[in-house]
C-alpha cells in the first residue's frame, strides 16, 4: 500500500529524507510544470523548480495538513513564482518580459504546430494572475474552489478570471482573423 502525501509530508517535517525523497520523486513534474506556465520561460521555470527544491525541506516544516499536500505545495510554487516576477520586474524595468520573448523563441521554431504557436503567444498576452490561474485550472486540472485555495481567492474569483480568459482568447482569435 503506497503512503499518502499527507503521511510523507508529516514524516518528511519531521526530519524523514527518505519521505521527502519520495514526495519529491512524486511531485517534481508538478512543481516544474506549474513554474512553467506561471513564468512562461522554460529556463527560468527549471531555476525556480530547483530554488524550490532546495527551500523545500525547511518550508515542508510549516506544513500542518489543514489542506491536501498538493494544495499547499501549489501554493509554494506560486508564491515562488509570483517573488521571482516581482524580484525580475524590480531589476530590469527594460527587460523585455515573457511575451516577447516566447515570440522570438516560437520565431525560430517554424516547425512547431500553428495552433501551439497561438495558444503560447496568446497566454502570453494575458495578466501574471490570469496566467497563474490558467496554470492550475487547465494545467493542473484543478476545480475552481481549489484553485482558489492555493492562489487565495474565492471560487467565484477563479470563475470569473476563467471566464476573463475565454474572452480574452476569443477576442485573440477575432482579431487574428480579421487580419486575414
Amino acid at each position: 500500500m503506497e503512503t499518502s502525501d499527507q503521511d510523507l509530508a508529516k514524516a518528511a517535517a519531521g526530519g524523514d529524507s527518505t519521505a521527502f525523497s519520495v514526495l519529491l520523486e512524486r511531485h517534481y513534474d508538478r512543481i516544474f510544470r506549474v513554474a512553467r506556465t506561471v513564468l512562461g520561460n522554460h529556463a527560468e521555470a527549471e531555476d525556480l523548480t530547483q530554488d524550490i527544491c532546495l527551500a523545500l525541506p525547511q518550508k515542508i516544516t510549516g506544513f500542518r495538513g489543514e489542506a491536501k499536500f498538493t494544495t499547499w505545495l501549489h501554493k509554494v510554487v506560486v508564491n515562488a513564482a509570483r517573488d521571482r516576477i516581482r524580484r525580475t520586474s524590480r531589476q530590469s524595468k527594460a527587460s523585455i518580459g515573457w511575451g516577447d520573448w516566447e515570440r522570438n523563441r516560437m520565431a525560430g521554431n517554424q516547425d512547431t504546430a500553428k495552433a501551439t504557436d497561438w495558444l503560447t503567444d496568446a497566454m502570453s498576452g494575458l495578466s501574471a494572475d490570469l496566467r497563474e490561474t490558467v496554470a492550475l485550472v487547465l494545467g493542473e486540472d484543478m476545480n475552481h474552489r481549489e484553485a482558489g485555495e492555493v492562489l487565495g481567492l474565492s471560487e467565484g474569483t477563479v470563475s470569473w478570471r476563467m471566464s476573463e480568459v475565454k474572452k480574452a482568447l476569443s477576442e485573440m482569435a477575432r482579431a487574428q482573423e480579421m487580419l486575414r
